[in-house]
């Protein structure tokens, strides 16, 4: 792990991610282990929020979800550091896990998208050990609606509950849905739901190798977007150069 603005990141490969899952959730006891995709967007987000980098510092990993944590991390030493991007974490994940018998859950999108989600993977990715999808409410769920959740989970002997809701709501999810589950993983990922179901288009990747996929979604939803970027953007280089000058940057 390499710390960017605090929050430990994992400081290897995409295919080294997908690799360790597997090898756990085939190998090792379920332990409920939260792991999230971050990028800038959660990061800047920790900086002012004490309580949410408490908890990304005590998730099984933090996947850097944006080129901006790469070239940070590498900066800092992490030479094999890659981008580990949501949707492409998810695609990787599926495909690997075809065969194995590793069973998944599907929680996040607006009605109807984690459905949509499951027929895709089977024709996109050939894995059909979906369990069970869900469609969170759009407020904050109650301890007893958790639970009632997490047993659904359970009874369909999830190995991987997926959560794609947005930061930092999807990471708190995640966090709270894990004391009534018992599966290996909780994956964070984002709009990876509504990237693999067609419903947003993903930016060209030349783009997002240069880090400026933030500008594309930006040009597609400006009216969404123009606030979290406008402020995103610049904090996060801000609060890196804060670290520089004090001596931090390690």
């Amino acid at each position: 792990m390499i710390n960017v603005l605090s929050i430990p990141l994992y400081d290897n490969t995409l295919e080294s991610a997908v690799k360790k899952v597997i090898q756990i959730c085939l190998n090792e006891e379920k332990q409920n282990r939260c792991v999230s995709t971050t990028g800038a967007h959660g990061l800047v987000f920790s900086k002012e929020n004490e309580e949410f980098a408490c908890l990304l510092k005590e998730f099984h990993w933090n996947l850097p979800d944006g080129m901006p944590g790469v070239w940070v991390g590498r900066l800092k030493g992490a030479n094999q550091m890659e981008r580990c991007y949501g949707p492409d974490f998810f695609r990787d994940l599926l495909i690997a896990s075809a065969s194995t018998g590793i069973r998944h859950y599907f929680c996040g999108g607006k009605e109807g998208v984690a459905e949509e989600l499951k027929t895709a993977c089977g024709k996109k990715f050939n894995n059909f050990n979906i369990g069970g999808t869900f469609t969170p409410p759009f407020r904050e769920m109650d301890d007893e609606e958790l639970e009632k959740l997490g047993d659904d989970i359970n009874s369909r002997h999830t190995d991987i509950a997926w959560i794609g809701i947005s930061t930092p709501k999807q990471e708190i999810f995640a966090r709270r849905l894990s004391a009534f589950t018992k599966v290996h993983f909780l994956i964070s990922v984002g709009a990876a739901f509504d990237f693999h179901t067609g419903r947003v288009t993903q930016a060209p990747k030349t783009l997002q190798k240069a880090g400026l996929e933030w500008f594309f979604r930006l040009c597609m939803e400006p009216k969404r977007l123009y606030g979290r970027y406008s402020k995103i953007v610049p904090y996060f280089i801000y609060y890196n150069m804060i670290e520089y000058f004090k001596g931090e940057f390690k």
